[in-house]
């Protein structure tokens, strides 16, 4: 089999609730994402999908995405979609770096490696555990008594985890997160996920404050080095995230006992191949995570779904459906939330098929 075509699409999504807001005073009314469409010499196409969420957060944007698929993307014409390391290889020897550029093109191949043997990618990633998916929700920065009534909200779809944004101002973190814990039940779950927000005397003014809630810090500050700092003076549980970027910087972590758990996001490490790499050392090293993306539809959410799924219940501390954030769907097939929980499709490849009426005509094709 080899590779004939390369498709990107540029889609706008909208979201339900009008706008995101996270750290930094970074918000988005809608998102920019990039889908791939991968065609093979013998009619099985696989799609892909990255979502990044804008240039003043991650190093990474979509433009550039789509700038850096042009840019490797003739590299792949011809090769073999189902040789997922050489694809990877090839695609690392032509671009250093720039994993959301690589993560729809090695998600596309996986789809087509399912559709090819005839499986679910689960089963190509190692298996199903368990029924069904426990999911968290996000909950966008708002004011403490509009984070608190949106998670009392929540709970009543079946929700029993949540992630809430802070890294703003840091008195009214505090709020937040006293405001909201107040609603929640002795089985909910609290992540106050500060993205990055945080000085170093700032997160730890949050963690004195709220050292008798059951919360989770995530990611208070920017670099690793003042997280370690923070993790050394806090008894709450620790989860790191923009930190744990590759598998190097992950065994550094484990190393320096930077965390309880992980942010594990296919975008941000490059794909399905190199996330299932981080997934099953955190596995053997008995490290829980949370199985996601940076944002995404109905291809994304697929391809979470896959990976959690495949990874063993006790490891699997949460995950997301960003799919149903948004306002507008563009496939069939893909998970669908019931009460706070979502499956992996048992059809072939992700189980998503693009309605192509929705997406409109591709930005460029590769071929």
């Amino acid at each position: 089999m080899k590779i004939t075509n390369i498709k990107v699409y540029k889609i706008d999504i909208p979201l339900k609730e009008g706008a995101y807001k996270w750290a930094h005073n970074n918000h988005v009314e809608k998102f920019d994402t990039s889908i791939v469409v991968i065609e093979t010499d013998n009619n099985i196409y696989g799609l892909g999908e990255v979502c990044t969420l804008g240039s003043s957060y991650l190093p990474a944007y979509s433009k550039g995405v789509r700038s850096g698929i042009l840019e490797i993307g003739q590299t792949l014409i011809g090769k073999d979609p189902t040789d997922i390391s050489n694809i990877n290889s090839e695609m690392e020897k032509k671009l250093k770096g720039h994993p959301y550029v690589k993560s729809p093109i090695d998600m596309a191949c996986w789809d087509i490696i399912g559709k090819n043997y005839k499986m679910p990618v689960w089963k190509l990633l190692g298996g199903k555990f368990g029924d069904e998916i426990q999911l968290y929700r996000a909950i966008s920065q708002e004011s403490p008594e509009m984070m608190k009534q949106k998670v009392n909200e929540y709970k009543q779809e079946g929700y029993t985890k949540f992630q809430l944004k802070v890294g703003g101002e840091y008195n009214e973190d505090i709020e937040r997160i006293i405001s909201v814990s107040s609603v929640l039940d002795q089985t909910n779950i609290l992540v106050a996920d500060a993205n990055t927000g945080w000085k170093s005397h700032e997160a730890l003014k949050v963690i004195k404050q709220t050292q008798n809630i059951d919360v989770y810090i995530e990611q208070p500050c920017e670099t690793y080095r003042d997280c370690i700092e923070i993790r050394k003076k806090c008894s709450n549980p620790f989860i790191l995230d923009e930190s744990i970027d590759s598998l190097n910087h992950f065994i550094q972590a484990y190393n320096d006992g930077a965390m309880d758990i992980i942010n594990l996001k296919i975008s941000k490490l490059g794909g399905i191949y190199k996330s299932k790499q981080i997934r099953d050392l955190c596995v053997e090293l008995k490290i829980p995570m949370t199985i996601e993306d940076s944002w995404g539809g109905d291809i994304a959410t697929a391809a979470i779904s896959h990976l959690a799924h495949s990874t063993p219940e006790k490891f699997r501390f949460s995950s997301t459906d960003f799919n149903s954030y948004n306002s507008f769907n563009y496939s069939e097939g893909s998970p669908k939330r019931i009460d706070g929980k979502m499956k992996a499709s048992d059809n072939y490849g992700l189980g998503v098929e693009l309605d192509f009426t929705k997406i409109g005509e591709p930005e460029f094709v590769i071929s």
